[in-house]
């Protein structure tokens, strides 16, 4: 399961980066892939609320009980997340005006999408730094095992969802440097 989650985060990494060459591109006031960018964030918001969100809420409720630091930790990290899910919707909207060549203000809309764009590294970070060495020195084996029982079934088949439903953003995808 740890491996699934490690995975999961270099995958994520890759994306952010994607995402963040687009954002830079805006920032320096050319116009990007809004399709590509459009791809992207779809692609995340489904992920989330499909795998992440699922897998999120096992492990929390299972470290909650643990102590109170764990406790803090679980609450912090789901309120974080709730934010980002929320951003990210944002962004998401603004896309659909962009697209529909509505008047939006490309300075705010890289604006948000650079602070979205920090909030998840900031999120996934916290997760490799404080979650999962806990994960890793709370949990035993049984835990281990009812929580992988517990995963949705689809996880590993988010990737070829990828390659399949967005060509071009897995041929980005597979371009962006593999994470440190």
């Amino acid at each position: 399961m740890l491996m699934q989650l490690r995975r999961d985060h270099a995958n994520m990494a890759r994306l952010l980066r994607v995402l963040s060459m687009k954002q830079k591109k805006l920032a320096r006031g050319e116009r990007p892939d809004f399709r590509l960018i459009r791809e992207v964030v779809d692609y995340i918001l489904d992920y989330m609320s499909e795998f992440t969100s699922p897998l999120e809420s096992l492990c929390s409720e299972h470290i909650k009980g643990l102590n109170a630091s764990t406790e803090a930790l679980a609450s912090d990290m789901a309120d974080d997340y709730k934010r980002m899910y929320r951003h990210l919707r944002r962004l998401s909207d603004d896309l659909d005006m962009i697209l529909m060549d509505a008047v939006m203000p490309m300075d705010k809309f890289s604006d948000d999408l650079k602070a979205y764009l920090q909030e998840h590294r900031n999120y996934l970070t916290r997760e490799r730094h404080e979650l999962f060495p806990l994960i890793i020195e709370q949990l035993d084996e049984a835990d281990y095992e009812r929580l992988r029982e517990a995963l949705p079934d689809n996880a590993h088949r988010y990737l070829e969802k990828l390659q399949q439903d967005y060509p071009e953003l897995y041929h980005e995808f597979k371009e962006a440097p593999e994470p440190a």
